[in-house]
């Protein structure tokens, strides 16, 4: 029982530490939110080949032990990524639009890539194939494209290289 609620504990504390306040401060910006996820989901690529390869011969303790630790790390990063597009991107960010308001069209896409990255996000915490990680980077990108203008995406661009 103690167990349990140190780890509610924990889940409860660890989102209220990382969560970023609605409050329009103007600290966070667009650009490093990607960064982020792109880190994320360069982790959860890693993790995944990792889990794979203990997976195939968790002969001793200590295999076993870096299993679990990697499935861990792969469930955090996900869930960073969903983190991100819901508190960051769909509640801060994209700004509703009525059907018929100009931009509709553009906001109606928007939604629909974050609730894909979403999803796939969610995929990646289910399996461990490296198909859903692909997908996500995909729908990544698919955002990138819809949201950033031109100079926004060489600027991006520069940041994911470095």
């Amino acid at each position: 029982m103690k167990l349990f609620i140190s780890i509610i504990l924990f889940m409860f504390s660890h989102c209220l530490l990382s969560a970023h306040c609605q409050v329009p401060c103007g600290i966070y910006n667009d650009e490093s939110r990607v960064v982020q996820m792109i880190e994320d989901l360069k982790t959860i690529e890693k993790a995944i080949v990792k889990i794979n390869n203990l997976s195939k011969h968790q002969s001793n303790s200590q295999d076993m032990n870096q299993l679990v630790r990697w499935v861990e790390t792969k469930e955090e990063h996900a869930q960073n990524i969903q983190d991100i597009i819901s508190a960051y991107f769909l509640a801060q960010r994209i700004k509703p639009k009525e059907k018929g308001e100009k931009a509709y069209k553009q906001y109606v896409s928007l939604v629909s890539s974050c609730q894909k990255i979403i999803f796939h996000a969610m995929k990646c915490k289910q399996n461990t194939d490296l198909s859903h990680a692909k997908t996500l980077r995909l729908q990544i990108d698919s955002l990138i494209e819809n949201y950033f203008d031109k100079k926004e995406k060489a600027n991006l661009k520069e940041l994911i290289k470095n």
